[in-house]
């Protein structure tokens, strides 16, 4: 007579191939949801193809430091037979250089490239690098010529000038939020790259090392020191245009007037290695009043003797953590401020590098 216990358990079988049957069919569905999420964000920040425009062109840098995609307009005046200029755009965090909410439409620079005859550069962070899709600019990793996100976009910027034979002594870097910081790290580290640097809404060299609740325990000449001496060998006047909204709440007004201060102490380092106001600047003021639909704002320009600009910098009335202009679209736009873009290629064109 059988015991119970050793009786075969008859139900028991059949559940063994069921069980493996569901989890093949549990693994292809969460193949299939990684695969689309994984396209999903693809496409969120690298665009899809449709949205390329005439001009538009995809790369991928490979260098010591990594690799980093970007994408090239070049413009219909790119004809091989003149060397035009570059402008490197550099997006701020939640957003990317050509996908979702980019730097490529809240800027609108394909439109005015067409029209003046120069390249745009947009390099576009991964999340994987940065959940947000921050630049890493408040990493001291990302800080210095040789490694992280400067190297690598530095690299992007020689392999532009290469690739389609553009004008090296004219090639330009512009960037938003934490962009901005990591455009004033490459005027920076790469000044024999840059000739000149744009932030909107960003800050100095070194700033995460100043404490907002303390501003004044790092000075902007202590940081600057910093900025001076990863120059170099290769160190000079780097012309830097601010533009900075009276209401931004993530990057406030304060850190805007460091920046300016900082980067004068720089160029006054560069002149003779001493603060010691050296380059004997001066400071105008241009006030823009409001009109229909039209933020107020102030351009001050510090200028060394022979004329050209240190800093310029746009403070303007009512306006945010955005990027200006009047046909930008994006989350981070204000059409009623003054066109940022037009502002950066004017700057741009003004100073070549020497």
């Amino acid at each position: 007579m059988t015991s119970p216990s050793s009786a075969p358990d008859t139900d028991a079988e059949p559940t063994r191939p069921l069980r493996r049957r569901w989890l093949r069919i549990v693994s292809g569905v969460l193949a299939t949801v990684v695969a689309a999420v994984s396209l999903g964000v693809a496409a969120l920040q690298l665009g899809l193809p449709w949205q390329m425009g005439d001009g538009d062109r995809n790369h991928v840098y490979e260098g010591d430091a990594g690799s980093q995609r970007y994408q090239v307009h070049l413009p219909p005046q790119h004809k091989g037979t003149t060397r035009l200029p570059v402008i490197m755009a550099i997006h701020g965090c939640g957003m990317t250089g050509y996908g979702w909410n980019s730097m490529k439409s809240t800027t609108q620079f394909n439109r005015l490239a067409d029209r003046e005859g120069f390249i745009v550069v947009y390099p576009t962070q991964l999340i994987t690098r940065n959940l947000i899709a921050c630049w890493n600019s408040a990493n001291p990793r990302h800080q210095h010529r040789y490694t992280g996100e400067p190297a690598l976009l530095a690299g992007v910027a020689r392999q532009v000038v290469e690739k389609y034979d553009a004008d090296p002594a004219r090639v330009h870097v512009a960037g938003a939020s934490s962009g901005a910081g990591t455009a004033v790290i490459l005027a920076a580290t790469h000044p024999d790259i840059f000739a000149t640097v744009t932030s909107v809404a960003g800050g100095e060299y070194g700033l995460n090392q100043v404490d907002p609740d303390d501003p004044d325990s790092t000075s902007p000449l202590d940081t600057a020191r910093q900025a001076w001496a990863q120059m170099g060998d290769r160190a000079r006047r780097v012309p830097l245009l601010v533009i900075q909204g009276e209401r931004d709440e993530v990057v406030p007004p304060l850190v805007a007037t460091r920046l300016v201060e900082h980067w004068t102490a720089v160029g006054d380092l560069v002149d003779d290695g001493l603060p010691n106001d050296s380059l004997d600047t001066t400071e105008k003021t241009v006030s823009m009043p409001a009109a229909a639909g039209r933020h107020a704002y102030t351009q001050t320009t510090i200028s060394a003797p022979d004329g050209s600009s240190i800093v310029e910098a746009y403070r303007v009335q009512d306006m945010g953590h955005v990027w200006p202009g009047p046909d930008g679209d994006g989350r981070y736009t204000d059409h009623a401020g003054p066109d940022a873009s037009a502002i950066v290629w004017e700057f741009a064109e003004r100073h070549p590098m020497a």
